[in-house]
């Protein structure tokens, strides 16, 4: 089965984990590793013969025009990661529909194609937030890919939520974060730390078991994963470990999953 491959485009201090250590004020002030990062993401795939969607901050475009057109230059899909990376819980309706506007008009004058796909900063699409769908559709967007079927995590979930792509309304389609059912709870097979932190040997069976029920899943990763060497900020202990656990493991890991089962981007997954 195709499954969907997805790149977050931010770099290692835009990420929600390191907010209370890094205020957004100060990523300006912050060594800048996304340029590496993401152009060994695109030689790994170059290599595989994989083609993937990549969602962009808005913040990263404004500053690194150059690697949006080099993602879309090498025949991948260009989908918003929003704008400033502020989870949508924290967006007033009004907020959200003028960094997605922002972030759009960046995206496609710098590639000149339609962008039709979202992914919320921190999977932050939840029962409080589903406005933010209606507002998708105005401009245009075919679909989202932000809400996560769980519910054990503090800043999002949507518990009852289907684990198949899905019509979330008419106009907008939603591509869950994958999970699989065990002992009766949803478990993330779906990328991130997840992928990090859990055997590599459970992502592999968790995807072997979703595709064997015929869903498709969405897997996803940080550029700032596959970098060891990115510099350290003191944090707690639990924000620490999922932070900064395996990621000199993480390369290795992508290429072989990149090697056990077929990806393509989320657009052509749901034939859109």
């Amino acid at each position: 089965m195709k499954n969907a491959l997805s790149i977050d485009v931010e770099d290692w201090f835009c990420v929600h984990n390191l907010s209370n250590a890094i205020k957004r004020e100060d990523w300006p002030k912050c060594e800048q590793r996304i340029q590496k990062s993401l152009t060994r993401i695109l030689e790994i795939l170059e290599e595989k013969k994989t083609r993937a969607t990549f969602f962009v901050l808005g913040w990263i475009a404004q500053r690194h025009p150059q690697l949006v057109k080099m993602i879309d230059d090498q025949g991948h899909e260009i989908g918003t990661h929003g704008l400033s990376h502020t989870l949508l819980t924290r967006l007033t309706p009004e907020e959200f529909e003028e960094e997605l506007r922002m972030s759009l008009d960046l995206l496609q004058e710098i590639t000149g194609k339609k962008v039709i796909g979202h992914r919320a900063p921190s999977f932050t699409v939840t029962a409080k937030t589903m406005w933010t769908i209606e507002i998708l559709a105005k401009h245009g967007l075919k679909y989202d890919s932000s809400v996560f079927p769980v519910s054990f995590h503090p800043d999002y979930g949507v518990p009852d939520a289907p684990l198949a792509p899905y019509k979330i309304t008419e106009e907008v389609w939603e591509f869950p974060l994958s999970v699989v059912r065990l002992m009766g709870r949803n478990v993330p097979i779906s990328g991130g730390g997840y992928f990090r932190i859990l055997p590599y040997r459970f992502t592999r069976y968790g995807i072997k078991k979703a595709n064997s029920q015929g869903r498709p899943v969405v897997f996803y990763l940080h550029p700032w994963e596959i970098d060891p060497d990115q510099p350290r900020v003191k944090l707690p202990a639990a924000k620490g470990f999922r932070h900064y656990h395996n990621l000199s493991k993480t390369e290795g890991r992508f290429r072989r999953l990149l090697g056990d089962f077929r990806f393509a981007t989320i657009r052509e997954t749901l034939n859109l």
